[in-house]
Formats: structure tokens, C-alpha cells, sequence
């Protein structure tokens, strides 16, 4: 058997997190196997089912670097294909027309609460006699369910799971207005796309029990099903804004790499050992369902951004610089020239040891094309006294006299100068590094200085020295 996944989500204009963790287990799943990975957008609900909202899925999927091996399929499109097979089962007598007013479905479902019974259809036109039918009056199709014993489902996540027949009801599977359920349209489509795993969250474990229903009354073999555990926010409560942030949109604003939100959803629920940091291939050569545990997942924002600190650190530079210019380029005030790309460029390897996401490696690259007068933090201006003020005019001077300006020179000097002023290198190096930067914290002052080239090293500390 060739392994298919699919990853089937409705677009309402955000991927959420727990459909991206489902994306990519279906993802990772059918590459581990050399199986097929498909996508479906299930579109039938044309109001919310905007162009814009389904660009913001495949946004989100490439960004996550999820490929899919096949064109995507779109539900809306295959809705005769849904309402072919609803009439197939009415002509094989294993569904039936249902006349029921919206009025007399309301007051099944109030005696049915009043006895203390479950809020159910009562089959009220299971077995009459068609003649019965009001003329041309409009119907649903409702599948005849089981009533007798009990439908087993084998999850490769939650083990056996089963429910008795007597509690499901003939559900419609064809409206009214001759549209198909959601029900229907998802059990043709996994069929007829050859669909033979099934993984999603088990808050679709009760659809599961309905769908195969249809399976079983076509014929039709089940795909093997694995619900995956719901994410729930720190607290133990479903996820919400008030945790956070909830969508792959808003992770990657905030500065998160791709590789770094995988790396977490991945370990969010599935586990192999000790292994924490590991890279697609590894992922793809270590994930079964087998690691998959049962209980819910909980976010932890601050170990994602430990992770993405990581990953940061592997990240190739020039690809960072583009990210940080792109950045730059929505902040007032900073060039984002030639120069300062190559002042980024240079100084990164230092820049992103001391950033855990892209926000923040901007933020302190911003200093390198800002103009004079610089902003300064207030701990910056609070080493710009007047002494040292007058301390870093006097080390321009030496500055302004080394050839070449390189790093070994750049740091001889330094050396140089608080030996012969009887400071702590650092007493000189953090005062320069206010002037240069208008931070406390920067790379090391060498490849900082180096960064900004001479000509602008000399320019900002006579700015300070002067004022």
C-alpha cells in the first residue's frame, strides 16, 4: 500500500496552529513512508471562502516549507460528485427522503429533551411509505444509520475507540437545496483521492463514528484514522488569543523562522527521546505515529523561543541580512542602502548570537544605518558623561591615525589607550560602544567598529565628543 495523506483545512483566513502542527504530521507521515502528502481546501462555504483566504493557507504551508505532491483539490468543485453518491444510496434503499418542517424537527427535538432523551431525529421517515410525501414539497436525504451493536474505530493514536449504534442518528447527508453535508463531501473526497490515512485533531473523532457510516453503506474500504491531541494554551485551556499568538502568520511577524515553528510543533505532542533540535531530514527519517502521544499539548511560548534562538544561530547570514534589511525598510529614520546591507552582512555573525527572534535582530541591527544624531537608550546616555565625553575625543585621535583599519589594529588600540589612561578596557569599550551604537549591548566592539567603518566610527564618536 502507498501511503496518501491529506491535509483538508476550511479557509477562514488564518492557519491556525494546531491545523499547522496537523499539516505537518500529514506532511512528515507520508515522506517517512515514501508516500503521497495532497491538499484540499474544503471551500463549500462560499461566504468565507475568499481567493484571500486560501492565498493565506499557501502562504503559510510553503512558508512552513509543507509541499504538496499533487494539484490541490477544491471541494466546491466537486459538489455533483458529493450529491451522486447521496443518490446512490437513496436508489439502494440505505438512505431515504426526510419531508420534516424546520417546526416539526424543533418539537422532536423539545419532547425528546423533555423525556430526558438526547436531542436526536426519531427516523420519522425511515420506513413510510413514500406515497406519504406532501407533492413537491422539499426534503433532505438522511442515510439510514445502523441501530443495532457497535462501530469499532481503530486509531493509530487513541487505540480502539467504539460507540453504540443506537447513538447516532440518520444524519442528512444531502440538503435541501440539493447540496452536500460536510460529512458526505469528506468521505467521497478521501475515496475518490485514494486517501489511506486519515490524521487530524480528535476534536473529529465523532465525526469519524458519522463518516463511517457512508463508508461501510458504500462499500468503500476506511482509511486507517490517527486524531491527534488538541493544542491547549500554558494554562490548560483551549488556545486563544489571550495566550498569545495562534496563527503561523502571526509567529513569522513576530520574527519566528519556519524551521524553528516546525521543529516546536513537532516535539508539541510527538517525541523521540532526548532528541529536541532536529532538521527536516531528521524529522522525516524519525516520525511514525507510534511517537504520537494521547493527552493534550500545552504551548509553551518561552521554550519556541528558545528553539528559535537556536535555529537563528544556524541560520545562513546573507539570508538573515535580507530578512533584517526588509525589516529596516518599515522603520523610520534608518537608511537601508548598499552600506548598511554590508554593515549587516558583516556584523551578523555577531548580531544574531544575542537575538532570539528576527524582531529583535532588526532592532539592534537599526543602529548600523541610523544617521547622526543617533538616539541613544538611556543606559547608553547614561555612560556618555562629560568625562568620558572627553575621553572618547581623545581616542578618535588614535583611531583616526591607525592603518589599516582592520580588527587587530582596531583592538591594539584599544588596549593601547586604556593602558596609557590607566583604565579597565572595559571603561573604555562601553562608552564607545553608547557613542557608536546608542545601546548598552552590541556585538564585540572590534566587529562593531569594524562593521561601521572608519569614516563613520570617527563621525559619531566626534558627534558625542563635541556636544
Amino acid at each position: 500500500m502507498t501511503v496518501r495523506t491529506r491535509f483538508a483545512p476550511s479557509p477562514t483566513g488564518l492557519l491556525h496552529i494546531g491545523n499547522a502542527r496537523a499539516a505537518l504530521f500529514n506532511f512528515l507521515y507520508a515522506r517517512h513512508h515514501g508516500g503521497s502528502f495532497l491538499l484540499r481546501i474544503e471551500d463549500t462555504d462560499r461566504e468565507r471562502s475568499t481567493q484571500k483566504a486560501v492565498d493565506v493557507l499557501f502562504d503559510g504551508l510553503a512558508w512552513m516549507g509543507i509541499q504538496w505532491d499533487e494539484e490541490p483539490v477544491f471541494q466546491s468543485t466537486r459538489q455533483a460528485r458529493h450529491a451522486q453518491v447521496a443518490h446512490e444510496l437513496l436508489e439502494r434503499g440505505l438512505a431515504y427522503r426526510c419531508y420534516c418542517t424546520a417546526e416539526e424537527l424543533k418539537e422532536m427535538r423539545e419532547t425528546a429533551m423533555a423525556e430526558g432523551r438526547p436531542p436526536r431525529y426519531n427516523g420519522m421517515w425511515r420506513d413510510r411509505d413514500p406515497a406519504d410525501a406532501p407533492k413537491d414539497a422539499p426534503y433532505t436525504v438522511r442515510i439510514k444509520a445502523p441501530r443495532e451493536g457497535e462501530t469499532v474505530i481503530h486509531d493509530l493514536v487513541q487505540g480502539e475507540v467504539r460507540v453504540a449504534n443506537s447513538e447516532l442518528d440518520d444524519m442528512i447527508i444531502l440538503r435541501a437545496d440539493g447540496t452536500p453535508v460536510y460529512q458526505l463531501a469528506v468521505v467521497v473526497d478521501d475515496h475518490d483521492m485514494d486517501i489511506t490515512h486519515v490524521i487530524r485533531g480528535d476534536d473529529h473523532l465523532t465525526n469519524t463514528f458519522r463518516q463511517a457510516m457512508i463508508y461501510r453503506a458504500m462499500g468503500w474500504d476506511l482509511p486507517k484514522f490517527a486524531h491527534l491531541p488538541l493544542i491547549h494554551g500554558p494554562d490548560g485551556a483551549k488556545l486563544s488569543k489571550r495566550h498569545g499568538a495562534q496563527s503561523v502568520v502571526e509567529f513569522r511577524e513576530m520574527g519566528y523562522l519556519p524551521e524553528a515553528l516546525d521543529n516546536y510543533l513537532l516535539r508539541l505532542g510527538w517525541g523521540h527521546g532526548d532528541a529536541e533540535i532536529l532538521s527536516r531530514d531528521e524529522q522525516i527519517r524519525l516520525f511514525d505515529l507510534d511517537g504520537v502521544g494521547r493527552s493534550p499539548s500545552r504551548m509553551d511560548y518561552a521554550k519556541l523561543l528558545h528553539i528559535n534562538g537556536v535555529w537563528m544561530r544556524r541560520a545562513d547570514d546573507t539570508r538573515l541580512t535580507d530578512d533584517v534589511m526588509e525589516r529596516l525598510s518599515q522603520v523610520e529614520g534608518v537608511d537601508t542602502g548598499d552600506a548598511t546591507r554590508a554593515r549587516v552582512l558583516r556584523l551578523m555573525p555577531g548580531l544574531k548570537e544575542r537575538a532570539k527572534t528576527l524582531v529583535e535582530l532588526a532592532e539592534n541591527a537599526a543602529f548600523l544605518g541610523r544617521s547622526i544624531p543617533l538616539p541613544f537608550e538611556a543606559k547608553a546616555q547614561k555612560l556618555l558623561t562629560p568625562e568620558n565625553r572627553a575621553m572618547l575625543g581623545r581616542l578618535a585621535t588614535q583611531l583616526e591615525a591607525l592603518s589599516p583599519f582592520d580588527g587587530p589594529g582596531i583592538d591594539a588600540t584599544l588596549r593601547r589607550f586604556a593602558e596609557e589612561n590607566e583604565l579597565k578596557l572595559g571603561k573604555v569599550a562601553q562608552p564607545l560602544r553608547a557613542a557608536v551604537t546608542g545601546s548598552s549591548m552590541s556585538p564585540g566592539i572590534d566587529d562593531t567598529l569594524l562593521a561601521l567603518g572608519r569614516d563613520e566610527v570617527l563621525a559619531r564618536i566626534k558627534a558625542v565628543a563635541h556636544e
